[in-house]
């Protein structure tokens, strides 16, 4: 059903989509450190919080993925409209609710999360979340009509997008803060407005009726429980799945707060500088939904499974190249941030781990994953999920990180074990071949 020219057109754009949001990752990272490392410490925090709701919002965007990539594979194109436009409704008041939330009890969530940090770091941690906050409606209907287009296998289409938004961003963080020395303010308003930008101009072609599938007005603004629970019945696994993974990762960023500034400066260059090794890796956790979804739609279970192998190959051999890469420049890329000797330190160790464990487990972890969970077999996934973030992510980081006091690189080592747990569940799962027994429609 794919070949490898499609497949190179499907996955090469989402990769260019990888190193934008990475790069303007980096270059946020890089600078907000010159304003201190309170905005930095600060930023970083917000990030793991923020990831959160970005991790749900885009399990929303998989949910309904899956469900129109499996229509499209079932050549049931109108049935695929309609779950389009009940996407976006259930994404409108979902990312809605989050927001007001977020700000509703903006404060209160920090300092529950980090109350131990300095005045300085939790004052930058309200500025940036409150603004980030504003961004999360839009963020969440382009995630949605983005995750519309990879189902029509139209990446280049997200990827110009994409390029638009970066460029928003980051031109906008340097006006920020080297002309107008706003801080944290000088980051999160860039962000704010790129995504707003993105937003409006993903809906709007997203209702081109060029498209194979679009988006109608009537189909938006209706309720369709059928609809809308095949949608959820793959989003919610996913959602709770993701975002207490991400919750794990906020707990432990409140367990890193713990060991000083230096620490939690270091966790947020390294988790800006590891997004390198795993770009590819990314880009084909997206692309599998497509290409799964429409396998399993049409009933080509024994070609889903082929594609499962190659795009891990892919992953591997790419996640191979990188490392190598980014351990070669990684001193030149630790002079553009603003850094204490023993926080570039503990920055270059973080991302020499990270690399390691990426090499051996992303893939199996997070790919496999994703292949599963387009094939229908979503409560699977969610169990392995939350039971390794609880056990591993959680437990073993509190084990190592404060018990042991390894600090910053038990964390890092717990990190290493959950993705182990996860990759030996989703192997033996695959190898059983029962996610062939789901559907999702």
């Amino acid at each position: 059903m794919f070949s490898n020219r499609s497949l190179k057109k499907l996955i090469l754009p989402l990769i260019m989509e990888q190193i934008l949001a990475m790069t303007v990752g980096m270059a946020d990272t890089m600078m907000i450190s010159s304003a201190g490392e309170a905005s930095i410490s600060g930023v970083a925090l917000v990030d793991m919080v923020n990831y959160l709701v970005i991790t749900v919002l885009s399990a929303l965007a998989t949910g309904g993925a899956v469900i129109v990539s499996q229509y499209l594979g079932n050549r049931e194109r109108e049935k695929a409209n309609h779950a389009a436009g009940q996407l976006m409704t259930v994404t409108a008041l979902i990312s809605g609710g989050v927001m007001l939330l977020c700000l509703l009890f903006c404060k209160p969530l920090l300092k529950l999360l980090f109350g131990s940090v300095e005045p300085a770091v939790m004052e930058a941690a309200v500025t940036y979340f409150w603004i980030s906050a504003i961004s999360f409606p839009f963020l969440g209907l382009y995630n949605s009509s983005a995750a519309l287009f990879r189902s029509m296998e139209k990446t280049q289409t997200t990827m110009y997008v994409s390029l638009l938004m970066n460029v928003i961003n980051v031109a906008g963080n340097a006006i920020g803060v080297f002309l107008f020395h706003a801080g944290v303010a000088g980051v999160a308003l860039p962000t704010l407005i790129s995504r707003a930008v993105a937003a409006v101009v993903m809906t709007c072609l997203s209702r081109s009726e060029k498209n194979t599938v679009f988006i109608r007005a009537g189909q938006v603004f209706s309720w369709n429980p059928g609809m809308i629970r095949r949608i959820l019945r793959i989003a919610v696994p996913n959602s709770i799945e993701n975002g207490l993974f991400s919750l794990g990762k906020v707990l432990v960023t409140s367990i890193v707060a713990l060991f000083g500034t230096a620490q939690i400066a270091a966790n947020g260059v390294a988790n800006s500088i590891d997004m390198v090794a795993i770009v590819v890796v990314n880009a084909v956790n997206l692309a599998i939904v497509t290409v799964v979804g429409h396998c399993v739609g049409a009933g080509e279970f024994e070609q889903a499974s082929r594609y499962m192998k190659k795009l891990m190959g892919v992953s591997y051999l790419a996640t191979g190249i990188l490392n190598l890469a980014v351990a070669a420049a990684l001193p030149f890329l630790l002079n553009f941030y603003a850094l204490s000797e023993e926080a570039r330190r503990l920055s270059f160790l973080l991302v020499l781990l990270h690399n390691l464990l990426a090499f051996a487990l992303h893939p199996t972890s997070f790919v496999l994953a994703n292949g599963l969970r387009a094939a229908g077999d979503a409560k699977f996934t969610m169990y392995v999920g939350i039971g390794s973030m609880l056990v591993f992510r959680l437990g073993s980081a509190v084990l190592f990180g404060v018990v042991l006091n390894l600090g910053i690189l038990g964390v890092w080592i717990a990190m290493g074990m959950d993705w182990l747990g996860r990759s030996v569940a989703f192997l033996l799962r695959y190898r059983s071949g029962k996610w062939k027994n789901f559907r999702a429609i």
